[in-house]
């Protein structure tokens, strides 16, 4: 292998504070806040979103009712079309021309 090939990796302590969850990993990002583990000294990251406070993984998502939605702005803007309602184009006979 070559050496000084890959970056190096320092002990790391992720932190999500809108959960209060952390965890601990290695990365190459450096941080100000240093914090004591079990002996060993990790720089401290601070994260807006994890798997703690994602609503996809706590199960909190939002469903959107687009049907709603959809007859809310009908009401607004007028209209009573349907999706399933359409019309044929109109067609025109050919012109003929007078000799």
């Amino acid at each position: 292998m070559k050496k000084d090939l890959h970056p190096e990796q320092h002990p790391v302590v992720f932190v999500d504070a809108s959960a209060g969850f952390e965890f601990l990993s290695r990365s190459t990002l450096r941080s100000d806040i240093k914090r004591d583990v079990d002996g060993v000294e990790h720089d401290e990251i601070r994260l807006e979103i994890s798997s703690a406070s994602h609503p996809f993984f706590t199960g909190r998502q939002h469903f959107i009712d687009t049907a709603g939605r959809i007859e809310k702005f009908r009401r607004k803007y007028g209209g009573e079309t349907k999706a399933t309602e359409t019309k044929a184009p109109e067609t025109k006979a050919p012109e003929t021309k007078a000799t």
